[in-house]
Formats: structure tokens, sequence, C-alpha cells
């Protein structure tokens, strides 16, 4: 394996602590590429995926950009949307993820990471070397979650139906990290994955 990036895929249900996490291991001079972040600039003002969800999604241009929020209703509680939406995205994330494995490539980084809340269901487990799931209980990742701006129980229950059980993401886990247990026993967690891989 001399000479290739090991590859860690880093993921978890939502209000896991995903942010974090990819944070702690920059720390710990391992680069990541996450997928919400290249999502998040693909939908700005000049992002690659403008014209195309504006396209399928009218309402949601606002001022040459895409309005998450108003994307985030056009979506809501409709698959057949959905599934369009992500026809769109999904594609542009995966050509995105193999860019970065490459250029880690040419630089000769020892382990870098892909952070994806949808790493299995979008079968990106693939592209990794090992998979690293964070996990809560789940009265705590309730009460992160319900903390952030326009969330409401009702769209908690929906995000939970879109992504794979926990136990399920725990069982195909190469390590499962805990990120209920305070931030040192998170980071020492990942520190014990990045030593494992070097």
């Amino acid at each position: 394996m001399a000479g290739r990036t090991r590859i860690i895929g880093l993921t978890g249900s939502i209000g896991m602590g995903k942010s974090t996490a990819a944070d702690m291991l920059r720390l710990l001079n391992v680069p990541v590429f996450s997928a919400d972040a290249f999502v998040h600039a693909a939908l700005q003002k000049g992002g690659t995926a403008v014209q195309a969800v504006a396209k399928a999604f009218p309402g949601s241009m606002q001022e040459k950009a895409i309005s998450r929020a108003e994307l985030a209703r056009e979506v809501f509680n409709n698959p057949a949307a959905l599934e369009r939406l992500e026809s769109i995205l999904h594609p542009l994330v995966r050509d995105a993820e193999k860019l970065f494995i490459k250029r880690q490539n040419q630089r000769r980084i020892a382990v870098a990471a892909l952070e994806i809340p949808l790493l299995f269901e979008t079968g990106a487990d693939k592209l990794c070397d090992v998979v690293v799931v964070l996990s809560a209980p789940r009265f705590i990742q309730e009460r992160r979650v319900m903390a952030r701006t326009g969330m409401t129980p009702e769209r908690l229950r929906s995000i939970r139906l879109r992504q794979m059980p926990e136990p399920q993401k725990r069982t195909r886990a190469d390590y499962v990290v805990p990120t209920g247990l305070g931030l040192g026993q998170t980071f020492l967690g990942l520190k014990a994955v990045v030593k494992d891989l070097m």
C-alpha cells in the first residue's frame, strides 16, 4: 500500500458531530473533503450546480444562487422532488470526491478523509479503506439537532427515514467513535484511527 493515500470514510447520522470530527482530523494534519461544504459551494453564485438545480426547481433561484431554504421546502416530504435533486447533486459530489482522492495521492499524503453524511446510502464507502461511524445516544442527537434553526420534530423524522438506521451503520463500520462523551474522547478515538492507518 506504500505511496497510496489511505482514505477514511467519516460518517454518522444527523447530529452525531461530523463537522466537529472533521475539524479534529484537520488538526491531526488529515486533509478532509466535506460533501456538505461542497454542495453548499455548488449552490452559491457561480457554483457548479446552480444552473441544473434552477432548471429543475425554478422557484429556488434567488440573486443568481440557489436558496437552500426554498430548496428544502420544495423537496420536504416530496420523494420524487428529492430524487430529482439528488440525481443532480450526487454525481457532482462523487466526481469531486474522486478528484480529491487523486490530488491527495499526487501529493503523497498518507491519510485523508471523506466526510459524507450518506456514505453508505450513496455507495461512497467503496472509495474508502476504512469507515468511521460517529455515534452518540439518541437523546444527545435529538438535543443537538433540535437546537438548529428551523428544525422541527417532523423534519428530523423525515431526515432519519432517509438515513441508514444507526445500529446498521455501526455494524458496517471499521471503527465506531463516540461523540457523546466529551470532545476529548472523540479526539482520542480519531487519533487512534489515524495512527492505525499510518
